[in-house]
């Protein structure tokens, strides 16, 4: 099995490729940036075979993936700065990145006739009410910039291919890059007092835990649409905030108990650049339908994470 995968300089790719080494299976990386650049951990990803490629750029994705000759493209590129999407200056990246990328991919996955893979989104709703979201719901209305690029994304793929993945996923945090966890813990190193919204709910998603379920089903022909986070019931940023920070001390940073975590509404927090979904609940019972083992609780996950952290 060989397996194409876009983004690897970003937290989900990065664990994908490892993910892939670890069960024997060809990994080609690839990314904008000329060489490999995300962290260097020593782990197989940082030795895999990589190719540069720009997935703006349609001869460029039709040359590199030929040349490849892969089984299956898993695409985890992406543009995901949800508030800079909003500017009127990158409006226009976004969707060439988003839209234009993804519709690239789907292309050359059609002309080789080989499967796809395309990490989506809860934004793609309008994360109103309290039900969960289900993987098949069509009942499509994003809120900002993001959300409209990856469902344009979604349905490029949907509608190019018979022989795809479309997995959406929420509040995601990894080793390689930005994320939500890194933020609290380095804002706790300063700060005494956080405010933390209790009003958006959702479940956390660690990439480690979610590469595995992604190169389960790459091999599989269970088609379609399905939604991906950690087991462990739904919670908000705010516990989730609290959560972080108790198993820091439990982990021997005891300076986290000192911070006061206030609990605000998203209105008393104040508007971000973009709308942000008040339920990101997704449903995840399909993945069990078709014999997929759901991924740890998020608690476990956390925990796991943490002892990766160095901080």
């Amino acid at each position: 099995m060989k397996v194409f995968v876009t983004g690897v300089g970003g937290q989900l790719g990065h664990d994908v490729m490892n993910e892939l080494a670890k069960r024997g299976y060809e990994g080609i990386g690839s990314d904008i940036a000329p060489l490999y650049s995300g962290i260097e951990d020593g782990t197989a990803v940082t030795s895999m075979p990589y190719v540069q490629m720009d997935i703006t750029d349609q001869d460029s994705v039709k040359k590199v993936i030929r040349q490849a000759a892969p089984d299956a493209v898993i695409h985890c590129a992406a543009w995901t700065a949800v508030d800079a999407a909003e500017d009127e200056e990158n409006r226009e990246k976004v969707r060439l990145v988003n839209v234009v990328g993804t519709q690239n991919i789907a292309d050359i996955c059609k002309e080789l006739d080989i499967k796809m893979l395309y990490l989506s989104t809860d934004y793609v709703f309008d994360g109103q009410g309290e039900t969960p979201w289900q993987p098949d719901c069509k009942d499509y209305k994003p809120l900002n910039v993001y959300g409209e690029t990856k469902l344009a994304g979604e349905l490029a793929v949907s509608e190019t291919l018979d022989k795809f993945f479309i997995v959406r996923i929420a509040w995601v945090f990894g080793k390689n890059g930005k994320n939500f966890i890194k933020t609290m813990i380095n804002l706790g190193k300063t700060h005494d007092t956080l405010s933390v919204v209790n009003d958006q709910i959702g479940t956390p998603t660690y990439t480690f835990d979610l590469a595995k379920l992604l190169v389960d089903m790459i091999v599989t022909d269970k088609y379609g649409y399905y939604h991906a986070t950690n087991e462990g019931g739904f919670i908000s940023w705010y516990d989730f905030t609290k959560e972080i920070f108790r198993q820091a001390c439990e982990l021997g940073h005891p300076e986290y108990a000192k911070i006061t975590v206030n609990s605000v509404t998203t209105a008393q927090y104040g508007a971000s650049k973009a709308a942000r979904p008040f339920n990101s609940r997704l449903d995840k019972s399909k993945l069990t339908e078709n014999g997929f083992t759901p991924l740890p609780d998020w608690k476990d996950a956390l925990n796991r994470y943490l002892k990766e952290l160095d901080f």
